[in-house]
């Protein structure tokens, strides 16, 4: 600690004397990305304190007053000192906290999977025993590994990709702009390119947010923009055999603003209504184009990252068509580093980050994906084993018994297929001598090298040694300040090789996001204490298709690229620079294992060690022979991550998947169903008051509609946990008729029924209720049947109020309110009741895919399919019988049923029914992970409050909706 007073201090003080705010007070730590909220006193600080102990601060600060005279004693420093110390201590208390936490759960976790395996006692074959200890597509899946999966014959395939957050588009891509613009990007958009001109595949869709904000391009607010494959022309399209790739812009939350994708969770069902309503188009036209006498649905719906994974969940149960999912950077997987770090509380990381949205949405993905594309075993064994729906040991068994057909008793597991990310090879390197370059170092004449190497040459007071290059955003978890500190404290290595460091674009320091400001001055801070003027690059600007010149210019110099990320997801970067004839420094920890594994181009470091990063990059570029076998290995096996490998094994899982279809009511049907022929629909799902309000409610609300003259052209829907027989009890007595609702969602959307009359007349017949049998086959989808039904029971019988030493069971199996798809159980005492993420935590740790909820005030509880809700069940409608969801409104109370969020989001409008007739819901099943703002936007102009429900109440609300005229 000694040796680096000097730094530290002259440290602080830059920041002091910059005039930044100063430490303290009670906002969260510095790394949340809070736009407006970020010191950079703050996050220097606590970049030091990863790095030392904390005696050692304390010795510094008793240092820092024994040492000086009162004269000499510098108050600042000291104070900063201080607080130092006690941020490291706060650290620690983090870290205390955290640790008792997981104490505390693992035994409840490891509980729950001894009973997911309980049932599954019989042993494995001798011969499955042997597969699974090294062959990862038995023990949880799929992998690339040894020879592809045989590719059956495929034609005019439809697939559909999802990535809402960053700037999206085909050209001049604008990586590194942001925080969520960068490598994900650039794979979904070479991703769509590629399986577009794969053979088979007649059209891809990428659907992404549009945006119209100020300072942005206008490209971003184009409807579609068609992405021109790596040669230009794609002959396959030129022959007429596809319709080729696009970037698809669905509108859906503020118009005129751009979000962080922390931003987007209140607006996702809006995106969902949106990308339906396309796709339904789309796969209209496709089966008209190419001859079909219907129409030519998506042979996938693939959603990137959590956001675009809950996106891709909902229309794959909307659309009864299979899902696949890759993750990217995992939620898990950050939160657990950021509570290593010890700078937050949990609260406080979810605070901005949104965390638990996140872990749910990939929970919810896992629930629903029949694929999980991962890019490495790490990234399965290591990361996706953090959650609650995936366990490697229970994948490994129910692959098992899958492959010889025997009883997984409701149990399933998506497959986990390990595919590797494709690189584009546009940009292929040009063959030079390289044992010619020292006599000859410009081998052609200076105005035919690219633009972008005099801008980088122009740093270096000595151009020809070899060049270090890294290429990453300014942000934290890039480590890019520890490769400076690396480079600038050995001084055989500066003398050496120069450094270049690209981190994107940018005008001002003062113009770009904080985080990357903080970065960026922490860089430029260093560059001056290290005196490296004339030895580092970091050009201001380059345009992507400039980044492989650059690659090139390291490798003329016979240098290196590196990457020390604290964590690296995939690694592009690292096969990019192979594939331009660069040898790799690389971080341990990630996906690089792996690639280094395949390409054997390099080292691997610990990114938390710069010496260790600094013996490796002397080493490699000190050892000629090193050099130039990790070079000609990393080209002669560089092919291994082709966009067409990538594809061909891609498609071959694709394929795989079971035929699945929308259920569509043909022009017959429609024309014969009331349903069809409505203008507006309303649906009432009022949960949170008494039945006699309920029915006071429905009365209201007909009353409205039959005042204006509107019964022909507008329906009644009424969605509820109910029973039908409920139904009927509740309307009969009343003086009302069934058959004035075109449709009953029935069992918390499980079950969906049409009224009518079974005789010629109303007056001569009775009431019949039809059940929707298409909707049945749409939500059996991973439905775990007697299997799901034995568990529950035996978990009711767990759970129980204890008085004393008495113990009384609470809750008890309900056949007389349960259905095929529904399991509804009795709960004696609401009060006793698990929290229900306790309980959702629970059915994905026994691989039981289901939808649990309280209902009834918590005086029920329901267990359907996984794509089984009153939300699910309203697009459903809307989708079978052509209703734009624009032209419904769901009428819902103050609070609800634990699915009463779902309803609330979307492009259907809301009417929210306020007053003292709601009824207090218990606390325990509305117990969600996150606050209601968090997924919902209760600020949305779809959703208008009224207080009271009498006739003039919902004639004000349906006239504010646009339903009535004023």
């Amino acid at each position: 600690m000694a040796g680096n007073d000097n730094w530290i201090n002259s440290y602080l003080d830059a920041i002091l004397d910059a005039g930044k705010a100063a430490i303290g007070g009670d906002r969260p730590s510095l790394l949340l990305r809070e736009r407006g909220h970020f010191s950079p006193a703050r996050y220097f600080v606590e970049e030091v304190i990863t790095g030392y102990d904390e005696t050692d601060l304390y010795k510094t600060w008793l240092r820092a007053n024994a040492m000086r005279s009162p004269q000499e004693r510098n108050t600042r420093l000291e104070n900063m000192t201080w607080r130092i110390w006690n941020l490291a201590r706060k650290k620690k208390e983090f870290e205390k906290e955290e640790a008792c936490r997981m104490l505390k759960r693992q035994p409840e976790t490891e509980k729950a999977r001894a009973d997911a395996t309980a049932d599954m006692s019989e042993d494995l074959f001798e011969g499955e025993k042997g597969e699974d200890a090294g062959d990862p597509s038995v023990a949880y899946g799929d992998s690339t590994t040894g020879s592809s999966p045989k590719t059956s014959s495929i034609d005019k395939l439809y697939i559909v990709l999802i990535s809402l957050h960053g700037l999206v588009r085909g050209e001049n891509m604008e990586l590194g702009r942001d925080s969520d613009t960068g490598g994900q990007v650039k794979y979904v958009v070479e991703l769509a390119k590629a399986l577009s001109s794969s053979p088979g595949v007649y059209r891809v869709d990428l659907l992404t947010r549009q945006i119209l904000a100020p300072n942005f391009d206008r490209s971003y607010g184009e409807p579609a923009e068609l992405l021109v494959s790596t040669s230009g022309k794609n002959s396959k399209q030129e022959r007429g055999e596809n319709s080729g790739a696009y970037i698809i812009r669905i509108p859906f939350g503020p118009k005129d603003k751009y979000l962080a994708k922390e931003q987007l969770w209140p607006f996702i069902q809006e995106f969902v209504d949106g990308a339906l309503s396309h796709i339904v188009k789309m796969s209209k036209a496709i089966g008209e184009e190419i001859g079909f006498r219907h129409p030519v649905w998506p042979a996938v719906i693939h959603g990137h990252y959590a956001s675009a994974g809950i996106a891709a969940a909902l229309l794959s149960g909307s659309l009864n068509l299979p899902m696949a999912f890759t993750g990217h950077f995992l939620g898990k997987d950050k939160l657990e580093g950021l509570l290593k770090q010890g700078r937050q509380t949990r609260e406080q990381i979810n605070m901005t980050y949104k965390i638990m949205c996140r872990i749910e949405a990939e929970e919810l993905s896992l629930d629903a994906s029949e694929i999980v594309i991962a890019s490495t075993r790490q990234e399965i064994e290591e990361q996706w084993n953090l959650y609650d729906g995936f366990e490697v040991i229970l994948a490994r068994k129910l692959r098992a018994r899958v492959k010889r057909g025997a009883n997984c008793y409701g149990r399933f597991m998506p497959r986990m297929v390990i595919i590797p990310p494709g690189v584009e090879f546009g940009h292929i390197i040009h063959d030079f001598d390289m044992d010619s370059e020292e006599e000859n170092p410009n081998p052609c004449p200076a105005s035919e090298d690219p633009p972008i190497w005099s801008q980088i040459m122009r740093f270096f007071t000595n151009p020809r040694k070899p060049m270090i290059l890294a290429v990453a955003r300014p942000y934290p978890e890039k480590n890019i300040t520890t490769l400076v500190k690396a480079f600038g404290e050995c001084r055989p290595l500066r003398e050496l090789a120069n450094l270049t460091l690209i981190m994107g674009n940018r005008e001002a320091i003062s113009k770009m996001h904080n985080m990357s400001a903080a970065v960026l001055t922490s860089v430029l801070t260093l560059i001056d204490e290290y005196d490296l003027y004339g030895q580092v690059a970091y050009p201001k600007h380059h345009k992507h298709s400039e980044v492989p010149d650059i690659y090139r210019l390291a490798a003329r110099t016979k240098g290196a690229f590196v990457n020390v990320a604290y964590f690296e997801q995939f690694g592009v970067t690292l096969i990019e620079a192979a594939m331009n004839g660069l040898p790799i420094i690389a971080t341990k920890n990630g996906a690089p294992v792996e690639i280094n594994q395949v390409l054997n181009n390099g080292l691997l470091v610990d990114p938390h060690d710069q010496n260790a990063i600094a013996d490796a990059l002397y080493k490699l570029l000190s050892d000629k022979q090193l050099w130039s076998r990790c070079r000609e290995n990393g080209l002669k096996n560089i092919h291994q991550f082709s966009w067409p490998e990538h594809c061909k094994n891609y498609l071959s899982r694709i394929l795989t998947l079971g035929p699945r279809s929308p259920a569509i009511g043909d022009r017959e049907e429609q024309i014969n169903t009331p349903i069809s022929r409505r203008n507006h629909i309303i649906v009432i799902s009022v949960d949170s008051v008494s039945k006699e309000d309920l029915v006071r409610i429905i009365r209201n609300a007909i009353e409205v509609i039959h005042t204006q003259n509107m019964s022909d052209s507008t329906g009644f829907v009424l969605s509820t946990s109910l029973t039908i027989s409920e139904i009927y009890s509740l309307l009969v007595p009343a003086g009302m008729l069934p058959t004035d609702f075109d449709a009953f969602i029935c069992n918390s959307g499980s079950n969906i029924y049409y009224p009518s009359y079974s005789g010629e007349t109303p007056n001569n017949s009775k009431i019949t209720f039809a059940l929707d049998q298409n909707h049945q086959s749409h939500i059996e989808y991973r439905w775990g049947g007697e299997g799901l039904r034995k568990y529950l029971v035996k978990w009711a019988t767990s759970v129980v109020e204890r008085k004393g030493r008495t113990e009384r069971q609470i809750i008890f199996e309900d056949p007389e309110h349960s259905s095929t798809y529904c399991l509804a159980f009795r709960v004696v005492n609401p009060n006793h009741l698990p929290p229900l993420k306790e309980l959702r935590k629970l059915m994905r740790i026994q691989s039981l895919r289901c939808n649990a909820l309280y209902n009834h005030s918590a005086t029920r509880l329901s267990v359907v399919p996984i794509h089984a809700s009153r939300s699910q069940a309203l697009r459903y409608l809307c989708l079978r019988w052509g209703i734009e969801v624009p032209n419904v409104a769901v009428l819902v109370g103050e609070s609800g049923d634990s699915d009463y969020e779902e309803l609330l989001g979307g492009l259907h409008r809301t009417i929210i029914l306020k007053g003292e007739f709601n009824i207090p819901l218990n606390r325990i099943h509305n117990v969600r992970r996150y606050p209601l703002q968090d997924v919902v936007a209760l600020d949305s102009s779809n959703i208008v409050g009224v207080e009271g429900y009498s006739t003039d109440d919902l004639k004000s609300a349906f006239q504010q909706m646009g339903m009535l005229k004023h």
